[in-house]
């Protein structure tokens, strides 16, 4: 809760300052100045076009912040069409009262003509203005405010004055320049603009009054005039601040809002579950890698959007999104669906639903989100957690076993020495191979038990492959030769690997002897291939031709304890894959094609590494 409550004082905390420690000559949009937190940072505007993408509901209120800079830009284009119109506005009202009999001097209109033509100039051509010299400045420059606030006072002012000679009133025309300064300039350039233009107010009823008018008349309507320019800056300049504030508020929110898109997209992406975000009309608006991966037979299914009607594999998650639409209720365990792919495959999915929006909610767009899980894959993480448990209580009964087993044995060895009679014999015979037989199978359980993690080196594969099979078939009783049952296959080159060597030599002679064990007695029936099969790994493949492996034993193959032979452990192909991945390597099982011979293959994945010595690599003598 600190962690998350944090950033947020902080930013609450950065705003009081930044109200405090305004300065009197600011305008009142200096807050947008440095603000870290802006949409527009110091090293450029952020790309919104990804967040959008990423998330839709964001669209509407990004739509809101796509203007040229800033909102000070914004007001400003703003008060640049208003003078536009008011120009044009001018030019309409002198030719109408042309047409009426008031026509104007020709002072009056050449300068409404050409207030006009300058208005609508800038406004045409707004570079020339903020952009020209003060681009991030808050407030206008002093080209810009002559070319805007001093055009309209000095014109303004001389239609006021020359107004009595034409019957016309300009007076209310002043409004504008004082509230552009009051808006868009610096509080004390704004009050000094307003007293500049309540001093020709008062100024223009002192010649009414030398003139000849009554001077109580003029001044008041003059002085009440002046105030209530005063009062417009004031509430002008108030109400910008308010703008500002509002703007920086929102632009806050915006940032926290894109941080946090930021943050469920990386959580989303590593996830291992399938997410998948689909609408009423079955289209998926959203789809993480896994729920990629879940969607087709093999590989990677194609980005979100795409459409879940009209594919074959995915009718039944169709009919489950529409079902769960028109209950707006879902298991919270889930239900199970089945896709059925291209040549019978069947991949059966867990699917979970959380609704955007309850079923008493009103939307105009309705979402649901989807959590995808293979069954296969829950069903082997709880077989894993109930083995690992398993393991942990097998390790500290094997351990207890070691102890009477030794006394059975030495005691088996005295009895033996005074065993005279042949049954007798037989019998102390039996105990030692069923001693001998558990003393193995305690080995097996102790050696996947936790324990010390083995330091990984890097050894010569190539050089360590070759001997290991050497040994393996000279204990074997192979004839050697071209006829032969066993054939090897290694690179000319050294290959190093991360591996232990008698590890190695474990993994393979358990892979040898299980490959001969299914085998036939066929010239080749029993294969070794050592290659590189990238830069950074190293594949040891053994392969035998006999019967392939049922798909009812394969999904069993590396779990302990279970074995095809009636006096095996079960433990072989268990330690192997324990043994691998303790170097970070894998073993699987795969079924090669129909058109080769030996079609039963297990795969060794090793992590290739550089950095062995030169020597020369030991030649596999068969």
């Amino acid at each position: 809760m600190v962690d998350a409550a944090g950033p947020t004082e902080r930013r609450r905390n950065d705003r009081r300052k930044r109200a405090r420690g305004t300065r009197v000559d600011e305008s009142w949009f200096g807050a947008f100045i440095g603000d870290t937190d802006s949409l527009h940072h110091a090293d450029g505007p952020r790309d919104e076009a990804e967040v959008v993408s990423e998330a839709p509901l964001l669209a509407q209120a990004l739509s809101t912040d796509r203007s040229d800079a800033s909102a000070f830009h914004r007001i400003y284009r703003a008060f640049l069409s208003a003078r536009a119109a008011l120009g044009v506005a001018l030019v309409a009202t002198l030719v109408v009262a042309g047409l009426f009999g008031a026509r104007p001097s020709t002072a009056v209109a050449w300068i409404g003509f050409s207030y006009a033509a300058v208005a609508i100039g800038l406004w045409l051509w707004p570079s020339t203005g903020v952009a020209d010299e003060h681009a991030d400045s808050p407030h206008l420059g002093r080209l810009t405010w002559l070319a805007c606030i001093g055009v309209d006072i000095v014109c303004f002012a001389a239609l006021h004055v020359l107004a009595p000679f034409n019957g016309l009133n300009f007076a209310a025309l002043l409004v504008l320049p004082v509230l552009t300064a009051g808006v868009l300039t610096p509080r004390l350039q704004a009050l000094a603009t307003a007293a500049g233009v309540a001093l020709l107010l008062l100024g223009n009823a002192w010649l009414g009054v030398l003139a000849g008018g009554e001077a109580a008349t003029l001044m008041t309507q003059a002085g009440l005039a002046g105030s209530g320019l005063f009062v417009i800056t004031v509430l002008a300049g108030e109400l910008a601040s308010r703008l500002a504030r509002e703007e920086l508020v929102a632009r806050d929110s915006m940032e926290l809002a894109r941080q946090q898109v930021q943050l469920n997209r990386l959580v989303i992406e590593e996830m291992q579950d399938g997410v998948l975000v689909v609408d009423r009309t079955g289209r998926a608006r959203a789809a993480n890698p896994a729920a990629r991966r879940l969607l087709v037979r093999r590989g990677l299914g194609r980005p979100a959007p795409f459409q879940l009607r009209g594919v074959a594999a995915w009718e039944q998650l169709v009919k489950t999104v529409e079902r769960g639409f028109h209950e707006a209720v879902w298991p919270e365990a889930g239900r199970d669906v089945a896709l059925q792919f291209d040549q019978g495959v069947t991949r059966t999915l867990r699917v979970r639903i959380r609704f955007t929006r309850g079923a008493d909610e009103p939307s105009a767009e309705e979402l649901c989100v989807l959590l995808l899980e293979d069954v296969r894959s829950m069903q082997a993480r709880t077989r894993q957690e109930k083995l690992a448990a398993m393991g942990r209580v097998s390790a500290g009964i094997a351990h207890e076993i070691r102890n009477p087993l030794a006394a059975i044995a030495q005691a088996n060895g005295l009895l033996a020495e005074d065993a005279t009679t042949p049954s007798q014999q037989q019998l102390t015979r039996m105990v030692a191979d069923n001693v001998q037989r558990l003393t193995r199978i305690v080995d097996d359980v102790m050696e996947v038990a936790p324990g010390a993690v083995t330091e990984a080196g890097i050894i010569d594969v190539t050089a360590e492959v070759g001997a290991i099979c050497s040994d393996w078939a000279r204990a074997a009783g192979l004839e050697l030769g071209d006829s032969s049952q066993f054939k090897v296959e290694l690179p000319d080159e050294p290959l190093g690997a991360t591996f232990d060597v008698e590890h190695l030599r474990r993994v393979l002679i358990n892979l040898l002897d299980n490959a001969r064990r299914h085998a036939t007695a066929t010239p080749g029936s029993v294969r070794v291939r050592l290659i590189a099969l990238d830069e950074a790994t190293v594949q040891l493949s053994i392969s035998s031709d006999g019967a392939t492996i049922p798909d009812d034993v394969e999904r069993y193959l590396f779990e302990p304890f279970f074995s095809t032979r009636s006096r095996g452990t079960g433990l072989g192909l268990y330690i192997c894959r324990q043994l691998c991945e303790q170097y970070g390597a894998s073993i699987d099982y795969r079924l090669r094609p129909a058109t080769e011979a030996n079609r039963n293959d297990f795969v060794v994945n090793m992590r290739r590494r550089s950095g062995l010595t030169a020597e020369a690599v030991l030649p596999f003598p068969l």
